[in-house]
């Protein structure tokens, strides 16, 4: 089984990761403090860490820097929610991407799945997995954005709503898909929020009614097009 650490104190929250985890067809090993987790990290055979920015001892970033200093296991960091100072120093440090608490635990295994889809492929490429498709580029690393080679700044859910739709691009992308994997909740035909937040990102990549980036399709979802598509009709 592939083989997950967990490095956080609370330990209800670890058994509650590690069963779900489990049922995902991972094996986890759980630790709750700094040390501990660095003597893992060091001597285990791990996919990828989770690790909690507050512990007692030496904290998450602290470890983090220590686990980049001589490994590039890839480390999804847990911030208290609304933290973005967290967020980006754990960024800035070498986290592969970042998960605020609290969180469902869906989320976590997308985000985990996510991570070592895109560092298996920067092992076999020995590239950054950036996601280009016509004039718009997606880096997952930095999370940054830009349309024609101009900086886009978009909210977290709109950046996770936008790498979706362009690992998807030219296929339809359902709307109960999109409401899970971005908005971490079961879909309601009622809740138009991911509506909203499409209408958001169409506006900042500049999409006219002439000329879009996302289509709908009604009653479907919604499809990144590739720029031989852009000038079919989708609805």
């Amino acid at each position: 089984m592939e083989r997950i650490l967990v490095i956080d104190d609370d330990v209800e929250l670890c058994h509650l990761v590690g069963e779900y985890l489990a049922a995902e067809g991972f094996a986890i090993d759980c630790v709750h403090d700094g040390e501990s987790g660095l003597k893992k990290a060091d001597a285990g055979e791990y996919l990828l860490a989770v690790l909690d920015v507050m512990l007692p001892g030496i904290n998450g970033f602290e470890v983090l820097r220590r686990i980049r200093a001589t490994s590039r296991l890839p480390v999804l960091l847990l911030t208290a929610r609304g933290e973005d100072v967290d967020r980006i120093v754990g960024l800035e440090i070498g986290a592969d991407d970042y998960l605020p608490k609290p969180f469902n635990p869906r989320e976590l295994v997308a985000r985990i799945r996510a991570v070592l889809r895109r560092t298996r492929g920067e092992s076999s490429a020995q590239a950054p997995d950036i996601l280009r498709v016509g004039e718009v580029e997606l880096d997952p690393a930095s999370r940054t954005v830009r349309m024609e080679g101009k900086p886009v700044d978009l909210t977290s859910v709109e950046f996770n709503l936008l790498e979706v739709l362009l690992r998807e691009a030219g296929r339809v992308v359902p709307r109960e898909r999109l409401v899970n994997a971005v908005l971490s909740r079961k879909f309601s035909p009622f809740d138009r929020s991911i509506d909203m937040h499409i209408s958001k990102v169409r506006k900042k990549l500049g999409d006219t009614e002439n000329d879009e980036h996302i289509k709908t399709v009604r009653g479907v979802g919604y499809i990144f097009a590739r720029p031989r598509e852009k000038s079919k009709a989708t609805t």
